[in-house]
């Protein structure tokens, strides 16, 4: 039976903005949101330093999918130097005295490797507390991860059931399983935050074709060099500052949401996978795009013409995916009966042009 991945979308809020806030800032977040990413309990980029190793009290030790490495050694700003008792970078970047798993490497053997990965761009784990095993076929999980808005990914009948992976804090919904993402350290980080219904670029020029005062790269580098601390921008006369440990953009009056992802990129033709144990080494994957929007009572259902019906659709799941697949950020119009309808892949969402009433869509593979 051939299994599917379900991506798992954020929820644009849907508050409305005006102009003059849409050219400063984003859309407004509340604290209380089901779906935020602050807590004291988690952590939100499971390749930084972490802070409950940094205090001395992480209790999840070899399972912890966060770098076991001192937070102010990685800036330079470490006073203890040589007689720190936690582990230090070496001059290629990987901290000292550390372990595989500690400096977020893959590992075929007991010696340590000097790159991340073995040799592909990218390597998705999870660790079932027996060591952490290679994802099969993990170009499909990336390739969700790089969208800003998906929140994570469902994985159908797997070893252990179905699997839900949330990417914010790199965890398996309700089972002892941890997620982790190495790369190869050529990574392109893009930084996003949202703005109405929509999630935005750093750097992207707003609606009324002005630049943003930003640019993501900008953002990654204060976050290469510390993890922890914050950026701050400046557009007119207000001052936000982006807060790294929140993922959040902060001003006087407003919090929004602020997200991280990688530029996707392909496995180089001739990559090898590893040779450690997959996680999912039964898995048959489902490959084919299939585009559905949310019905009234929460069932998801597929486009199709459906002629002769009360629903009958002009466009069906394939030239949806073809759309897509020319401008994942575009946009593209359809009828319904008489009423024309809006789609935005930006923001996940389908909205009646007359009535301006709003449903999410999502696209799965099976």
């Amino acid at each position: 039976m051939a299994s599917a991945y379900l991506a798992d979308e954020e929820k644009p809020s849907s508050d409305p903005e005006s102009s003059s806030e849409a050219e400063s800032d984003a859309s407004e977040e509340s604290d209380s949101d089901s779906d935020s990413d602050e807590g004291d309990g988690f952590q939100l980029d499971g390749n930084g330093p972490c802070k409950y190793y940094n205090k001395g009290r992480c209790r999840d030790g070899e399972r912890c999918s966060f770098q076991h490495v001192c937070q102010f050694a990685l800036t330079g700003s470490c006073r203890y130097g040589s007689k720190c008792k936690l582990n230090h970078p070496t001059g290629g970047g990987e901290p000292s005295g550390a372990s595989n798993r500690d400096s977020g490497r893959s590992t075929s053997s007991g010696e340590e490797d000097a790159k991340l990965t073995d040799g592909r761009c990218y390597q998705w784990q999870l660790n079932a507390e027996n060591g952490w095993m290679d994802v099969d076929n993990d170009h499909i999980l990336e390739a969700q991860y790089s969208l800003p808005h998906c929140k994570g990914i469902k994985i159908y009948n797997t070893l252990y059931g179905a699997v839900s992976i949330d990417f914010n804090r790199m965890r398996v919904d309700g089972k002892s399983l941890r997620a982790r993402r190495l790369d190869d350290g050529n990574t392109v980080w893009i930084w996003y935050c949202t703005l109405g219904r929509k999630w935005i670029k750093y750097g992207d020029k707003d609606s009324k074709g002005h630049p943003s005062p930003v640019k993501s790269s900008d953002i990654e580098n204060k976050f290469q060099s510390n993890p922890t601390s914050s950026f701050t921008l400046n557009v007119g006369a207000k001052t936000s500052e982006i807060k790294f440990s929140e993922m959040r953009q902060v001003s006087k009056k407003k919090k929004r949401k602020v997200t991280r992802r990688p530029l996707f990129r392909q496995q180089p033709a001739g990559a090898q996978a590893s040779q450690a144990p997959l996680a999912f080494q039964n898995l048959s994957v489902g490959s084919k795009p299939q585009w559905q929007f949310e019905g009234n009572s929460g069932a998801w259902h597929v486009f199709k013409h459906r002629r002769g019906t009360s629903t009958e659709c002009s466009v069906i799941s394939d030239e949806i995916e073809r759309k897509y697949q020319q401008n994942p950020q575009s946009s593209m119009t359809f009828d319904v009966k008489g009423q024309t309808y809006k789609m935005d892949f930006a923001a996940m969402i389908q909205t009646n042009l007359n009535t301006k009433h709003s449903r999410r869509i999502r696209r799965v593979l099976v």
